[in-house]
């Protein structure tokens, strides 16, 4: 299933082009072949707090984009660097809240430096 988002920002009164997302929902099945992973390994990520699926069953879970690039990094930091589920987690957390105040100072920085 595919969902596409177009949103556009305006800065200091000056339009800046429409961008277009799109976004993929993954089932179950696809996360785990994407990530060459069994099921199992799936459900330890959510059940760390890696992945947010939606739907109320496993059988009805659905992952967007964003869960397939965290499943990943979490399997490569396990892989790579012997790091726990739990530290996985915690681990991705911290890289998300760094890109986060990545993207609000380049934000500021275009708001100052555009005057």
């Amino acid at each position: 299933m595919i969902h596409v988002h177009i949103w556009g920002l305006e800065m200091a009164g000056i339009q800046k082009s429409h961008l277009a997302q799109t976004e993929y929902s993954f089932s179950l099945a696809e996360i785990s072949n994407c990530c060459r992973v069994p099921d199992d390994t799936i459900f330890i990520l959510v059940a760390e707090g890696v992945l947010n699926p939606r739907g109320p069953t496993r059988d009805e879970w659905r992952f967007d984009t964003g869960d397939l690039g965290r499943a990943l990094s979490a399997i490569r930091l396990e892989r790579d660097l012997g790091i726990n589920p739990a530290g996985a987690a915690l681990a991705i957390d911290l890289l998300d809240e760094v890109q986060q105040l990545r993207d609000r100072v380049r934000l500021l920085e275009a708001l100052v430096f555009q005057r």
